[in-house]
């Protein structure tokens, strides 16, 4: 991938700064219950209006199909973000048309404003040019820092990018560059730690990294399927039956590659899906009849440590187990402080992604021992995958001009 342009080598000064963010938060009777993406966002505005920019802020918040709904306004984010920022950021009731172009028009140097929720409008999903072009008004430069938003080619994050200056902003460059450095130009051996629950969800995933990484850990329901398709019974535990011959492939691909599986030996098994159930560990081979593995046991917390000791690069996508409920989280939170101590000594270049992969690293209490933890999704799954993303592939294509500070 050629390089992206980088808004931090740009003289923003003077100039109307339109950034697409994602803050998409979390929402409850009309406040911000969770503030994180706009704690992790503010310091991007700071940086250009402290060189001299206005800002113009783009998002969407929730899915309200192409239909102005107040349960779906943005205003609240504009209220929060003011506090992060320790300065007022206008929020302007439309993100088109005249009223919005009026706002940012009249901007005045350090000023901030944050539009309406760009999903109001259908052409925003669409990608239409035209509504983009009615976007594009706003400002004089575009910047993407919305990386989680960036596998979608939207007016806002592809369209827009194509009419104008357009720019990575810092927190999607850090992003990008946290995952080219896992899989582009990793520091060996790497591992790659996937769970979740169904293989199905992840065939490319785990098919790309067969040819990435030296160690392939596989956790979650997904390993119960790798289990079925080698024989073993599984019990009443949740496994996709018609997906044994994709986990044989992804196996034998592996092996022709010299990627090293891990698959669990032993598993920790309970007669119900519920938290303190009743349970016991069994090798992965002698599930009982009426029995579900719920977690990983402590012979594979153990291996998958020892793996993880040997690697000097992790990619961490999905949980072990059900770490949700109480007490199979057990061997995703050991393996996660074992990777964030590794870290922390700069042993380990670990990055994790994916939103219960977050929650499970939060639940361990190890976040911020990790090198990089991304809150993106989709995003990031794809990237995983080997696929292009539309909004960071516009801004290689348009990585023409810039203005040097």
């Amino acid at each position: 991938m050629r390089p992206l342009p980088d808004i931090r080598n740009v003289d923003v000064s003077g100039q109307r700064v339109i950034i697409r963010a994602d803050l998409n938060v979390p929402m409850a009777g009309g406040r911000v219950t969770d503030r994180t993406r706009i704690a992790r966002f503010a310091p991007t505005v700071r940086a250009l209006t402290d060189r001299g920019a206005s800002v113009v802020i783009l998002t969407h918040l929730g899915r309200p199909e192409g239909e102005k709904n107040p349960v779906y306004s943005t205003q609240p984010l504009a209220g929060v973000l003011s506090e992060e920022l320790g300065q007022e950021v206008r929020f302007v009731p439309d993100c088109v048309g005249q009223l919005a172009e009026w706002n940012t028009g009249h901007l005045a140097e350090g000023e901030v404003v944050l539009l309406e929720n760009l999903r109001f409008y259908p052409g925003e999903i669409a990608n239409d040019r035209n509504f983009a072009l009615r976007l594009s008004v706003h400002g004089d430069l575009y910047v993407n820092d919305a990386f989680s938003c960036a596998h979608r080619a939207h007016a806002s994050t592809q369209a827009i990018a194509g009419l104008m200056p357009a720019y990575a902003g810092p927190s999607l460059m850090a992003e990008v560059e946290a995952l080219k450095g896992a899989l582009e130009s990793p520091e060996r051996p790497v591992a790659a730690l996937v769970g979740g629950s169904k293989v199905s969800t992840k065939i490319d995933v785990l098919t790309n990294l067969t040819s990435k990484v030296d160690t392939l850990i596989i956790g979650g329901g997904m390993a119960n399927t790798f289990l079925a398709a080698l024989g073993h019974p599984m019990g009443s535990s949740l496994y996709e039956p018609d997906a044994a011959k994709v986990a044989r492939d992804i196996m034998a691909r592996a092996a022709a590659r010299g990627c090293e599986i891990i698959l669990p030996s032993d598993v920790v098994v309970a007669a119900a899906f519920a938290a303190h159930a009743d349970n016991c560990v069994v090798p992965a081979d002698a599930i009982p009849n009426d029995r579900m593995a719920l977690d990983v046991g402590p012979e594979t917390t153990a291996r998958i440590i020892a793996a993880i000791s040997r690697a000097r690069t992790l990619l961490w996508n999905g949980p072990l187990g059900a770490f949700e409920l109480e007490p199979f989280g057990a061997a995703t939170f050991a393996v996660a402080r074992a990777a964030a101590e590794r870290s922390m000594a700069g042993r380990l270049v670990s990055i994790a992604g994916g939103g219960d992969t977050v929650a499970a690293l939060n639940g361990a209490g190890v976040t911020e021992g990790f090198s990089y933890v991304s809150t993106a999704g989709g995003a990031f799954l794809e990237w995983i995958e080997g696929k292009a993303l539309p909004g960071i592939e516009i801004l290689t294509r348009n990585s023409t001009s810039t203005r040097v500070a």
